[in-house]
């Protein structure tokens, strides 16, 4: 008999660091975390790596463009949010081209750095939390138990 397995979302986020600041959206029109700032970011689909899922979600909202080689994995999150079970991955890039745009205004409305000692308070708290374990070199974390 073939067992079910359980099934985990696969989550990817881009952690862009200019000058100090981070790059956050801020969500609209989602169901989920709406009137708050989280990083650019995206679920895997089918047969999809975590990079290019990364790669993929990027431009889609925002315009930018990040290549395989430019980005590297900075923190890796297993988060329990609701009734998902999710596996979350922050990658750093050190370059990108493309300046930041709402690319789905229907699902963000305000895109813009901050500095990542004063995130607005109405940043997500787990991102807030993914964010200072990177600052601080903590390559894994879970969040939410």
């Amino acid at each position: 008999m073939k067992k079910n397995r359980y099934k985990i979302v696969p989550s990817s986020y881009l952690v862009l660091i200019k000058n100090g600041k981070t790059l956050l959206a801020r969500r609209c029109n989602t169901g989920f975390e709406d009137g708050n700032y989280g990083l650019v970011s995206g679920h895997g689909e089918k047969d999809e790596t975590f990079t290019d899922s990364l790669i993929r979600e990027v431009f889609e909202e925002s315009g930018i463009k990040v290549r395989k080689s430019d980005v590297k994995v900075a923190h890796v999150m297993h988060r329990k949010g609701g009734s998902d079970e999710r596996v979350d991955v922050f990658f750093v890039a050190k370059k990108w081209s493309g300046k930041p745009k709402i690319m789905e205004p229907e699902k963000c409305d305000d895109i813009d750095w901050f500095d990542l000692n004063h995130l607005p308070k109405n940043t997500i708290d787990y991102i807030k939390f993914a964010i200072r374990n990177i600052r601080k070199g903590v390559f894994y974390s879970e969040y939410g138990w």
